[in-house]
């Protein structure tokens, strides 16, 4: 037997084939245990996830809490497998617990459920301070806040009013306590000049003007804020500039409106008693129509109308001169005497235009023409002549000054 062993192992073919087998063998084996490696997961020490909410349970219903933080941090470590699914699925639920708690403040734990016990779990933060208080509800009433500025200029608000004007205010009952102003704030922008309807929101405040975390029923309401013009109706007043032409006299002027609207502050439209038309009579020839603005004083915002029609009606005119008119000093203090230098008669003329039928009776009479000495001091003065006459005439001074020599009256 051993004869035949020797005789196979001495055979170089033998050795061959051996070799061979054993080679197959060998990289089977390895083959295998690559592939083994390949399918085979590392696991992953640990995953963050962050803005986790909170959720909480306590008797929402007669119960106010505070100091419970809206998300945390979670960090998670375990096998990879277990990880991916929790982070994917988000099956887990973090809260906190306060269906025991009494009324007060305490720290509470952060808990989490729901979440495979492979997993090692972190939460940041892990406690919460909350504080317990009971709910209460208090009905309050609303007033409106806006900016005055948002009202045009010559307009006014009157008192706002609030549907409903009331509403129901939930909180703690310490922060319901604080409760000091509830406004309906208009956010509206100017310049508003017609009545303005909107909603607006109410905003709960404390003494200090801090917004107080509570819960409005309803938190909008409508307001409406009355806006008018502050205004008031004044005459209109015609003012004539100007020179008519010769042998031309206004025989009638008409207003096609009287009165205006001006609209303005209170104190300007306090202050303005009327508005102006002006009438340029200098190019005027004929009868004739013009369209003119009204004429307002600063500060005035509007007027309506804004302008009007004013009709002229003329008169062909004649001129007639009047002479030796004697002229008044008037106003001059009694300790002083005054002589006419210049002219030395003290007498004016002037020249009269009207209707022929206006001046056939018209004489000195009808005339007064004066010089103002009440302010006049010792010695010679230039004074300016002033004539007093029949309003439907018109007329003109040949000299429009005159010379006098003031002096002290001897005693």
């Amino acid at each position: 037997m051993d004869k035949y062993i020797n005789k196979f192992l001495d055979n170089p073919w033998f050795i061959r084939v051996i070799a061979l087998i054993l080679a197959v063998l060998l990289f089977e084996n390895v083959n295998e245990k690559s592939q083994s490696v390949v399918n085979v997961p590392q696991d992953k020490e640990a995953e963050v996830i962050e803005n986790v909410p909170v959720k909480s349970y306590y008797d929402a219903e007669n119960l106010v809490v505070t100091g419970i933080p809206e998300t945390v941090t979670l960090t998670l470590s375990g096998p990879k497998s277990n990880l991916q699914q929790a982070v994917t699925q988000r099956g887990f639920e973090v809260y906190v617990d306060l269906t025991e708690a009494e009324i007060g403040t305490k720290k509470v734990p952060i808990q989490i459920k729901g979440i495979s016990d492979r997993l090692k779990v972190s939460i940041d933060p892990e406690v919460a301070e909350v504080s317990i208080q009971e709910k209460v509800t208090q009905e309050f009433s609303v007033e409106v806040e806006f900016n005055s500025k948002i009202i045009a200029d010559g307009y006014i608000s009157e008192t706002p009013t609030i549907k409903p004007n009331k509403v129901k205010i939930t909180g703690a009952r310490d922060v319901v306590d604080q409760i000091t102003y509830v406004k309906a704030t208009l956010d509206a922008k100017g310049p508003i000049k017609d009545t303005l309807k909107k909603e607006a929101e109410i905003l709960v405040l404390d003494q200090s003007l801090n917004k107080l975390n509570v819960e409005v029923e309803p938190n909008k309401v409508e307001v409406t804020l009355p806006v008018k013009a502050s205004s008031k109706t004044v005459p209109i007043k015609l003012e004539q500039k100007g020179t008519l032409p010769n042998g031309i006299s206004i025989g009638s002027i008409s207003l096609e409106k009287e009165e205006a609207t001006i609209i303005a502050p209170e104190q300007i439209l306090k202050n303005t008693d009327s508005v102006r038309v002006e009438l340029d009579v200098s190019n005027i020839k004929e009868d004739t129509q013009v369209t003119l603005p009204v004429l307002i004083p600063e500060g005035v915002v509007e007027v309506d109308p804004k302008a009007i029609n004013v009709t002229i009606k003329v008169n062909n005119t004649e001129d007639k001169i009047i002479s030796n008119l004697p002229i008044h000093i008037e106003g001059l203090p009694a300790e002083y005497k005054a002589v006419f230098r210049e002219p030395t008669n003290g007498s004016a003329s002037i020249t009269v235009s009207g209707r022929r039928e206006d001046l056939k009776n018209v004489d000195a009479s009808d005339f007064n023409v004066f010089v103002d000495a009440s302010n006049l001091d010792v010695g010679e003065h230039d004074v300016e002549l002033k004539v007093e006459g029949p309003n439907h005439l018109n007329w003109k001074i040949a000299k429009g000054t005159v010379k006098i020599s003031i002096t002290q009256n001897e005693v």
